[in-house]
């Protein structure tokens, strides 16, 4: 089993989700007492945020370049950033390090592709929707992107950041991504990209007439599979 060096913190709430889902992954596959060898390397939010509302993007990616550093020099043999929108910097931390990256929006194409669907509807942090790192990764794929109108997008981007990213799980919140999501649908969404690690905590399968791709579990799983392969 390889060891897997998981940069978390953005949020925590999320970064809790992936140590869970890993674990239970591993012990699904491998039975008995066995769990996950990993190693977390947690960052302060606040500070990652600040960067992302300032656009200083360069600042943000260094921070988790030191922070994958960080985790080869502890052992980590694979890299994953337990985040979606951060994975905008992808860069910065691949100049950092030689281990391997698993990329949250390669590993969910995947996934859609075992599902048959052609086109999905995104939802995220403004970032993740609107900018071309996240979608184009999933397009290369040959998978349609649809994302919500621009009124959606500033709801969407504040529940995450004012309610999610602090544990707050609100009943009205979910029910206006149901919303979305049926608007999204309407529009030709045949499955919805929950692009956020925060999304899985409020929105459940049962929340759409359409398959749901949680990236947090899709992301975790991945990496446990990938932690068990013979080769990378």
């Amino acid at each position: 089993m390889k060891t897997i060096g998981l940069i978390g913190g953005m949020s925590w709430e999320s970064s809790l989700e992936y140590y869970r889902i890993i674990n239970e992954e591993v012990k699904n596959k491998l039975g008995g007492l066995h769990s996950a060898k990993c190693i977390l390397y947690s960052v302060d939010f606040e500070e990652i945020e600040r960067y992302q509302a300032e656009g200083d993007w360069e600042s943000a990616g260094e921070i988790l370049g030191n922070a994958a550093q960080s985790l080869e020099k502890a052992g980590a043999e694979m890299i994953v950033i337990c985040t979606n929108t951060m994975h905008k910097v992808i860069k910065h931390i691949e100049g950092k390090v030689t281990l391997p990256i698993v990329h949250i929006a390669d590993s969910t194409a995947n996934q859609i592709h075992k599902s048959q669907i052609s086109t999905v509807g995104l939802l995220g942090t403004k970032y993740t929707m609107e900018q071309d790192f996240y979608k184009s990764r999933i397009e290369f794929n040959g998978i349609k992107v649809l994302i919500p109108n621009e009124e959606d997008r500033k709801v969407i981007n504040k529940i995450i950041y004012e309610e999610l990213c602090l544990g707050k799980i609100e009943p009205l919140s979910r029910d206006y991504y149901k919303k979305v999501i049926q608007r999204l649908v309407d529009d030709g969404a045949e499955g919805i990209i929950l692009g956020c690690t925060e999304i899985g905590l409020l929105v459940k399968l049962e929340d759409s007439e359409v398959p749901l791709f949680d990236t947090t579990r899709i992301h975790a799983i991945e990496s446990v599979h990938l932690a068990l392969a013979k080769s990378f």
